[in-house]
């Protein structure tokens, strides 16, 4: 439904032109200032075709011409970057407190930022699907108030998410068989652009593959933090899907079957483990005195201060959660052998006190030497899920269609 491809290839079958179209956008978008002569030096198009497609692109004001660079050989050249001032796309993330919205242009820049606080895991998914649709509302009115066309909307949901769009199973929002893209999607009285929905775990590894600190690397894991924890696998430039869409479910391996119950039913899994609510539970055990948190953001900060202030049992706690995660990550580095491993959410909020053990932890129990190489960091990107998903919403644009005006 939603991928990650690699490098368009110039084509002579099927739709030749969408295919070569997405190679120059490709071009422009990694390359850029570049001119017609250097796309055509890279993809192998011919100089003409090159020419036909930017004039193309420039029509529909996806590239634009900004000026002439000396600094070559022979005649000064027109050099081109990404245009896209008319077109946004809006990711949709649930969080394990809030809700999020961003919207960017072909660019990557961002147009908005929002959260809302709600809580989903104590509502009824119905309630969840009208607070989203009212955050697009919004969004959709603010975007196409400064002139922007929206291409797509892309919904991050914290569980299993299948081909059409629904959600057989979200444990940490008790979500059984919840038809997300379809509902939205009639909410929004077909909106006339396409309404995704994908796990959070995928779309903040289209984000960090994209837009974060680890950009182009073709070997890759964001592991999210929040309700639950996903891994979002991203193997030889392109997203790891699993038969039916369900792969990355990290968050339920047993690692200690005699441990802390999860939402799934099971024990000891990784999110019992080190998710938000669990490191809530046992770093703090006043923050359920008046009842379940809803709001974990000044829980959090809390534990942040108590680490900072160097408090014993806050310390011993993050020291064990640290190493409760680097278990988890040896098995990814064994079982997938990427490049880096980089956690999100919570995870990072919390990496100063997380990583030291978690790495350590992850050299000892991977079999592989070195762990096969693989780095463990920190996300920089800020609300990954939703970026990721507006960043998928352009999916049909990247990919050479013409879009929506």
């Amino acid at each position: 439904m939603i991928s990650i491809h690699n490098e368009p290839q110039p084509t002579d079958l099927g739709d030749v032109r969408v295919a070569n179209r997405a190679v120059v956008l490709r071009q422009v978008r990694l390359h850029a200032p570049c001119s017609r002569a250097d796309i055509a030096a890279r993809t192998g198009l011919n100089k003409a075709t090159v020419s036909s497609l930017v004039s193309e692109l420039i029509t529909q004001r996806l590239v634009r011409e900004t000026g002439l660079t000396e600094n070559r050989v022979g005649r000064p050249a027109t050099m081109l970057v990404l245009d896209g001032e008319p077109y946004a796309a809006l990711g949709l993330q649930i969080g394990a407190d809030e809700l999020v919205a961003v919207a960017i242009d072909l660019g990557g820049n961002r147009l908005l930022s929002w959260r809302r606080a709600f809580a989903a895991s104590a509502v009824p998914p119905t309630d969840t699907l009208r607070a989203l649709t009212a955050l697009s509302r919004r969004a959709i009115g603010r975007v196409s108030a400064t002139g922007r066309t929206v291409q797509g909307l892309t919904v991050g949901v914290p569980g299993l998410v299948d081909t059409a769009g629904a959600v057989p199973l979200a444990a940490a929002l008790g979500w059984r068989d919840v038809p997300v893209a379809a509902a939205l999607r009639a909410a929004l009285r077909d909106p006339g652009f396409v309404v995704g929905v994908d796990s959070v775990a995928n779309l903040a590894a289209l984000a960090e593959q994209r837009h974060g600190a680890h950009a182009g690397v073709a070997d890759l894991v964001h592991l999210t933090g929040g309700l639950t924890v996903g891994a979002g696998i991203i193997a030889a430039g392109r997203l790891l899907r699993g038969a039916r869409g369900f792969a990355g479910e990290i968050g339920h391996l047993p690692l200690d079957p005699a441990g802390a119950p999860c939402a799934c039913g099971a024990h000891g899994c990784l999110t019992a483990l080190v998710g938000l609510p669990a490191v809530v539970r046992r770093l703090l055990p006043d923050a359920e005195a008046d009842g379940p948190v809803v709001d974990y953001l000044p829980e959090l900060t809390r534990i942040v201060a108590l680490a900072r202030q160097d408090d014993p049992t806050v310390l011993s706690g993050l020291a064990e959660t640290g190493r409760q995660l680097g278990r988890g990550v040896a098995v990814l580095a064994d079982l997938l052998n990427p490049e880096a491993v980089v956690v999100g959410d919570h995870l990072a909020a919390l990496a100063p006190w997380l990583l030291p053990t978690a790495r350590s932890e992850l050299a000892a129990r991977a079999h592989l030497p070195d762990a096969g190489g693989c780095r463990l960091d920190a996300s920089t990107v800020d609300a990954a899920a939703a970026l990721g998903g507006a960043t998928a919403a352009l999916a049909t644009v990247e990919a050479g269609r013409l879009p929506v005006r």
